[in-house]
């Protein structure tokens, strides 16, 4: 190289950073695997602060739960109860169905339970229908069963 050209060079390097050889530099050495801590945010403390007050407004939510649940009973009680009877019909019914339709898929159970009803029902027929004193008899028979049902004193025919 000749002189010219390390002129242009020396000039071009100063020319691009005159400061970069006097900006003082801070290098921290900490061992492997730390993180450095960083400063804290500005408005860290009001955070803090808001954690702390939603913190306390959940906290009397929770201790009054139980007396809003007893109060909300109390008030509805006679509503909660008949959607609780109403539900527990509805599972019943769909158990019911389920198990008859589990029961009626066994090969031969259906046609023997068929000829047990009819069965039943030509006794029935027989035992109660066919002659007047056998349906007066059944007639009280019915007649008990509802005093029983609703009370002697009812008067329903």
């Amino acid at each position: 190289m000749n002189t010219t050209d390390q002129q242009q060079q020396g000039e071009s390097t100063e020319s691009i950073s005159p400061d970069v050889e006097n900006t003082p530099v801070e290098v921290n050495i900490e061992p492997a695997g730390t993180l450095a801590a960083l400063p804290p945010a500005n408005g860290t403390t009001n955070t803090t602060e808001e954690w702390k007050e939603w913190g306390q407004q959940v906290k009397q939510i929770l201790a009054e739960l139980p007396d809003y649940i007893g109060q909300f009973f109390s008030d509805n009680q006679r509503a909660i109860i008949s959607l609780g009877l109403l539900f527990g019909g509805i599972v019943s019914l769909k158990l019911i169905l389920a198990v008859l339709d589990a029961v009626n898929d066994i090969p031969l159970l259906a046609p023997t339970f068929e000829l047990v009803g009819v069965g039943y029902t030509t006794w029935f027929v027989y035992r109660y229908l066919l002659q007047a004193s056998t349906r007066q008899e059944l007639s009280e028979e019915i007649k008990n069963f509802k005093g029983q049902v609703l009370g002697q004193d009812s008067q329903i025919s």
